[in-house]
């Protein structure tokens, strides 16, 4: 690539940094950093644009990074913006990197699943994006019966009072994502998915793209008149309490000449509570004191307040607004799972998620 390019990249809470990069034969020959940020002292800006001239094209985030840093020195304050932030933006000039922009999102709100498709259709998806088969897409679910949703790592037994489960007609499934578990009622509960090229998340650190894929929604629901923000590592909360919670998994390309091209995809998804049975959900839930030691609170009960509260409108209204946030952001089309997608989720039910293997594989 020769000629000048420009990126840019906005940070979640924080301020846009913009690149503009001359490259020639394989060099930056000249970086201009701007932005409305804010620096001092006055030369920060200069020092960064001449730390970053004459690396080559295809510097690391980290490398551009690590030559910003030390060029600026421990006295310099960069308010709003960040080393990373500066290299992330160069990356998108150089196409190293892409931005939502760059991207048209399929929006997909289909029918009610079981608990164990809904699994599977997260995997398949994520799969497609990763081969380039599918765009970037967001998905609302719809629940089919009551479940608990246990993260990839967690143990079944620690995480689910079994009687109580059988009880209250949960169904316990695993997905392929970290994290905590999730007690679904379907009336109750919003849940969505993005999937995603890697290259939208290039360079970003796994807590920096939390917080930028969960940005969108964080702008919902101020919409909503919520004044939500993002909690590391994964939570999404307002000053009444938490509303909900993300977690992430990260697939390679089954293509190698998609996986060179696109980097994989990643799957980001979100459980947000509408309305919850709280007695009911720590019945089921084992929800220890170690848990509950850094959240403020001695109760699993008060650590939720859900949409319904703070809103006081109907579940569906809730989603509609999501969805009509999300598509005057972006460019959106809707979409629907393909047969191929539907084919693949349930030879993934049979081998994978309907499963004893799977579900116990932490006992």
């Amino acid at each position: 690539m020769n000629g000048t390019v420009r990126g840019e990249y906005k940070v979640p809470g924080g301020k846009l940094v913009a690149a503009e990069v001359e490259i020639d034969d394989g060099i930056l020959r000249t970086v201009r950093i701007s932005g409305d940020f804010f620096a001092e002292p006055d030369d920060a800006l200069e020092n960064i644009d001449r730390a970053l001239t004459g690396l080559p094209e295809d510097a690391s985030v980290q490398q551009m990074s690590t030559v910003v840093t030390a060029a600026i020195g421990p006295q310099t304050h960069l308010i709003g913006f960040d080393a990373d932030a500066v290299a992330i933006a160069v990356r998108r000039a150089v196409g190293r990197a892409t931005s939502w922009s760059d991207h048209t999102f399929e929006v997909i709100h289909g029918k009610a699943e079981t608990p164990q498709l809904q699994m599977a259709l997260d995997q398949a998806l994520t799969e497609s994006v990763a081969d380039g088969t599918r765009p970037p897409t967001l998905r609302i679910w719809e629940w089919e019966r009551n479940a608990v949703v246990i993260g990839s790592f967690q143990s079944y037994r620690n995480e689910i009072d079994q009687e109580a489960a059988d009880r209250h007609a949960v169904t316990v499934v695993r997905r392929i994502s970290g994290g905590g578990a999730m007690f679904i009622e379907p009336g109750n509960t919003i849940t969505y998915s993005l999937y995603v090229p890697g290259s939208l998340v290039e360079g970003l650190s796994f807590e920096r793209s939390y917080a930028f894929l969960d940005d969108w929604v964080l702008g919902a629901l101020s919409d909503l008149g919520i004044a939500a923000r993002y909690v590391p590592l994964n939570d999404i909360t307002s000053p009444i309490g938490k509303i909900g919670g993300a977690a992430q998994k990260r697939l390679a390309s089954r293509d190698p000449e998609a996986r060179n091209k696109l980097g994989g995809a990643v799957l980001h998804h979100v459980t947000m509570a509408y309305d919850i049975d709280a007695n009911k959900m720590t019945e089921v839930l084992r929800i220890g004191r170690e848990k509950l030691s850094d959240k403020g609170t001695a109760s699993a009960n008060k650590r939720v307040d859900p949409l319904r509260s703070q809103t006081g409108m109907p579940r569906a209204e809730v989603i509609e607004a999501f969805k009509d946030h999300f598509r005057g952001r972006y460019r959106t089309t809707d979409g629907v799972i393909t047969g191929a997608e539907r084919d693949r989720a349930e030879q993934l039910v049979a081998e994978k998620f309907g499963t004893d293997g799977w579900l116990h594989r932490v006992p």
